[in-house]
């Protein structure tokens, strides 16, 4: 694997390395984890990699990578939102596999762009939308599947955190907050995906409509930092998400 993101201070990067070589299958040997060449130098050493493959930029890794007789397999984007879609592509249009976090763009038409280049590329794209893989998660969906509820008439899906309840501190608060970096959308956008995913990947039905509620609670704040939708599915089933990063009290899980 080789990781584009991920550097001094990063979240979900370490987060990526640690989840791909649980089972020993994956293993991180190469990156270009911060846009700061000294930066990626340190998070190597941290990641305990090849110096040599601890990539000033991007495009220098995908080159790189490209020449050598045992190359990286694939790429995992672990940036701010922002350098999704440029990340990606690059990789892609470079040969590579990519998996990449949530969300795949901070636009729709970036999305489809990206399709685009998926659609040329021939190579796998995937999301990570990560709790689809938990074991009690896969164990609700084949009760669902089984019929063990019956038919389903409604469905609540709730993601609380509370750690952006005050104003913005920190390197992650700084980017999250930030519509440049982040894109448009704030909560619904870092966890309502993951909350919306879930309602669909455990019921199997697909999401037809939906009404949504945003807020921004905190002052000043540039993006929605709570959000309640309501849902309607392809059966006629109704629901309702509600995701927050301002419930006090909440940790950031």
């Amino acid at each position: 694997m080789g990781m584009i993101g991920g550097g001094p201070g990063a979240f979900i990067g370490p987060v990526h390395r640690i989840a791909a070589e649980l089972d020993r299958e994956i293993e991180l040997v190469a990156g270009a984890f911060s846009s700061s060449a000294e930066k990626s130098r340190v998070a190597g050493e941290s990641y305990r990699i090849d110096p040599s493959r601890a990539y000033a930029d991007i495009a220098t890794m995908l080159e790189q990578e490209s020449k050598r007789p045992d190359p990286i397999d694939f790429v995992a984007i672990t940036t701010p939102n922002h350098m999704h879609l440029p990340a990606a592509k690059a990789a892609l249009e470079a040969g590579f596999a990519v998996i990449c976090d949530k969300p795949a763009t901070t636009t729709l038409a970036q999305a489809h762009e990206l399709a685009e280049v998926i659609a040329r590329s021939g190579k796998p794209f995937g999301l990570t939308y990560t709790y689809s893989g938990y074991p009690l998660v896969r164990e609700a969906r084949e009760r669902v599947a089984a019929g063990a509820l019956g038919p389903i008439r409604k469905v609540v899906v709730e993601y609380p955190q509370g750690w952006l309840a005050k104003p913005d501190t920190g390197k992650q608060a700084e980017w999250r907050a930030d519509p440049a970096r982040s894109g448009v959308g704030g909560c619904v956008a870092d966890i309502g995906v993951h909350a919306f995913h879930l309602a669909e990947f455990i019921t199997g039905l697909q999401v037809t409509e939906i009404l949504a509620d945003l807020g921004t609670v905190v002052p000043g704040r540039m993006v929605d930092d709570d959000c309640q939708i309501l849902l309607r599915f392809a059966n006629g089933a109704r629901g309702a998400l509600l995701a927050s990063q301002i419930s006090v009290g909440e940790r950031n899980g």
